[in-house]
C-alpha cells in the first residue's frame, strides 16, 4: 500500500495526519470477516430466534434485521465461530458480490455472526465514530475499494488489504465538528430527496389515474358525445371483431397450408408446421358493465391475439452477450411504462437457435410483453423496431394483435387493476409469482371502437409524455443530490469543509496515545479461563 502516498489524499491541511484502517480499530479483531462462506448446513440453523444467535446476510446491510431476513445457529455452533461476532455498533462491510456496501449494526440487536462475505469493523472508542463511517461512504475511499477487488464473476476483497487501506485523520476536536457539519447539510439534502421521491411517487399515482380512467371510458367522454354518431354499438363491434378474426384464422390457415408444403417439399425434416386454431367464441360473459360506456365490450385476450405463447431459454453457452444475430429480451429489459429497455445487458443468440429451438417464441415489432415470474408483476413492453425479430426468455409472455390497436392492449396490462386481476389467479411459490399461460389468455378487456381506441392511445402519449418528463427531470436532480453529497463528503475528507483551530490536539497525538494503548494491551499477558473463574469467585 504504500503506492497509496503519493496519491492526492495525502495533500492535507497541517495538524492532519495520514493513517490505515488497521490503526483506527478497537483490539485485534477489529477487522475480521467471517470464516464461513454460505455452506452452513441445514442442521446448524435453529428455528428458535430467542436463544439463537443470528447469522448475518448482505440484505441486512439495508437495515432490515427482521426473522424473515435473519437465520439462526445454535450457542454451541457460534462457540466455534465467536471470532467473527459482531456487536451492536460494528460497521458491517460487503467484501464479496456489492463490494463496499456499508451498514451499522443497531444498537437495539444482540451478538451476531457474519458470514464471509461480510467484515465488521469495529471503531476505536478513540476516534470519532461518524467520521470514520462517513468515509466508509465516500466514493474517494470506494475507489479504494475497487482497487483491491479481484477481477473474477463476483467481485472480491481480502480483509488483509482492507486493514492496510488509507485513511485521512484530522484532530479530534475537528472530527466532530467535520461530522456535525455533515449531519447538518445531509439533513438539508434529505428533506429535498424526500420532496423528490413524493412527487415521483404522485406522479405514478397520478399515471395509474390516467388508465384507470382510460379503460372506464372517462377519458374520451367528451370526444363520445362529440363522435356520437360515428360509434358503433357492442353488438355493431362484437360482430366486426369476429369478422376481423375469421379473416385473421383463414389467412393463418393459408400460410400454414404453405409450411406443410415446404416441410414436406423438405423431407418433412423437423417439427410438422401446427395448424392454427379456428377462433373461439369467448366472449366475457357475466361482466359487471356498470363503470363502462354503452357500446363497450368485454372479450378474452385469446379472441384478440394471435396464439399466445411464453419464451424459452436455452443453454447458457448459446447466449451472447452484447452482440450477435437476433436480441433475446429477458424480463430486466421490460419496464413499468410500455417501452421495452434493451441497454440492460444486452443478450443475443443465432440465427440457427432463433430459428430452431426458439422458433415458437420469435418476437416482431409490435408485439407486446408482459412478464409472468415476479415480483413484480406487471411489467409490460412493446417491441420495438430496432431489428426485425426478437426472442424472448420463458418468463415472458408474448401477445400480438392485428384486432385492437397494440398500444391500448399493452396500456390496459399495465394498469394496477389488471395486475390485481391477475395476481389473484397467479401461483406463489417461495415468495415467486407465476402466471400460467391459461391465466394470460383469459385476461378480459374492455374493447371500444378502433376509432375511440386511437383517441384513448393519444390521449395518453400526450399525457404520459409530460409525466416522463417530469419523471427524468426527477431522476435528473436526484442524481444531482447524490453527486452533492460527494461533494460535501470530498471536502469532508480533504479539510474544506470546516475550518482547522490551530488549538486542536494534532492528529498525530491521537494516533501516538491509540498506537500505545494498543502495544500495552498487546503486551499484558491474557488471563486463562481458570484464572478469571478463580478471580470471580
Amino acid at each position: 500500500m504504500k503506492a497509496l502516498d503519493n496519491i492526492s489524499l495525502w495533500d492535507l491541511p497541517s495538524h492532519w495526519e495520514k493513517a490505515f484502517l488497521s490503526d483506527l480499530g478497537a483490539g485485534e479483531n477489529a477487522i475480521v470477516d467471517g470464516p464461513f462462506g454460505s455452506n452452513l448446513k441445514t442442521s446448524d440453523y435453529i428455528e428458535n430466534n430467542v436463544n439463537g444467535i443470528p447469522v448475518l446476510t448482505t440484505k441486512n446491510l439495508a437495515g432490515d434485521y427482521s426473522d424473515s431476513s435473519v437465520r439462526y445457529i445454535s450457542i454451541a455452533k457460534y462457540e466455534q465461530l465467536k471470532r467473527s461476532k459482531v456487536e451492536p455498533g460494528d460497521i458491517l462491510v460487503a467484501k464479496i458480490g456489492s463490494i463496499g456496501k456499508t451498514g451499522i449494526y443497531p444498537k437495539n440487536q444482540k451478538t451476531a455472526i457474519i458470514p464471509a462475505n461480510l467484515l465488521k469493523y469495529t471503531v476505536n472508542k478513540k476516534v470519532c465514530f461518524g467520521y470514520v463511517y462517513n468515509y466508509l461512504n465516500y466514493s474517494g475511499f470506494q475507489k479504494f475499494i475497487q482497487g483491491i477487488s479481484t477481477a473474477t464473476a463476483q467481485p472480491a476483497f481480502n480483509v488483509t488489504k482492507f486493514r492496510a487501506l488509507p485513511i485521512p485523520i484530522p484532530p479530534l476536536n475537528e472530527q466532530h465538528r467535520i461530522v456535525a457539519k455533515i449531519e447538518e447539510l445531509f439533513s438539508e439534502l434529505d428533506k429535498g430527496i424526500e420532496s423528490l421521491k413524493t412527487a415521483r411517487d404522485q406522479l405514478k399515482v397520478y399515471r395509474q389515474a390516467l388508465l384507470k380512467h382510460a379503460f372506464e371510458g372517462k377519458l374520451t367522454e367528451q370526444w363520445r358525445k362529440e363522435n356520437a354518431d360515428k360509434l358503433e354499438t357492442a353488438e355493431q363491434l362484437l360482430e366486426r371483431i369476429k369478422h376481423e378474426r375469421e379473416v385473421r384464422y383463414q389467412q393463418q390457415l393459408e400460410e400454414w397450408k404453405v409450411a406443410i408444403e415446404k416441410w414436406e417439399a423438405d423431407g418433412k425434416v423437423g417439427k410438422r408446421p401446427s395448424k392454427p386454431q379456428s377462433p373461439p367464441d369467448v366472449q366475457a360473459k357475466n361482466i359487471d358493465k356498470s363503470n363502462t360506456p354503452d357500446g363497450w365490450a368485454f372479450i378474452k385476450a385469446l379472441y384478440i391475439s394471435d396464439f399466445i405463447t411464453k419464451g424459452t431459454t436455452p443453454e447458457k453457452s448459446e447466449l451472447f452477450d452484447g452482440k450477435g444475430d437476433v436480441p433475446f429480451i429477458k424480463v430486466y429489459n421490460l419496464t413499468r411504462s410500455g417501452k421495452l429497455d434493451f441497454s440492460i445487458d444486452p443478450t443475443f443468440v443465432s440465427n440457427s437457435i432463433h430459428n430452431g429451438f426458439l422458433s415458437r417464441s420469435k418476437c416482431r415489432p409490435g408485439d407486446i410483453l408482459m412478464n409472468i415470474v415476479g415480483p413484480p408483476l406487471g411489467k409490460v413492453s412493446v417491441v420495438p423496431n430496432t431489428y426485425p425479430e426478437w426472442n424472448i426468455n420463458q418468463a415472458i409472455v408474448r401477445y400480438r394483435t392485428n384486432i385492437i390497436e397494440g398500444n391500448y392492449l399493452s396500456n390496459y396490462l399495465l394498469s394496477d387493476g389488471t395486475i390485481r386481476s391477475i395476481m389473484k389467479k397467479s401461483k406463489a411459490t417461495a415468495g415467486q409469482f407465476n402466471l400460467t399461460l391459461e391465466t394470460c389468455r383469459d385476461i378480459i378487456l374492455p374493447v371500444c371502437s378502433i376509432s375511440e381506441q386511437k383517441e384513448i392511445n393519444s390521449l395518453l402519449d400526450e399525457r404520459f409524455s409530460v409525466i416522463d418528463q417530469l419523471e427524468s427531470d426527477i431522476d435528473d436532480n436526484l442524481s444531482k443530490s447524490e453527486a452533492l453529497r460527494q461533494s460535501i463528503l470530498k471536502k469532508a475528507f480533504s479539510g474544506q469543509l470546516v475550518p482547522q483551530d490551530p488549538n486542536d490536539e494534532p492528529a498525530s497525538v491521537l494516533l501516538e496515545r491509540i498506537a500505545r494503548e494498543k502495544a500495552e494491551a498487546a503486551a499484558t499477558p491474557k488471563k486463562s479461563r481458570a484464572a478469571k473463574a478463580a478471580q470471580n469467585v
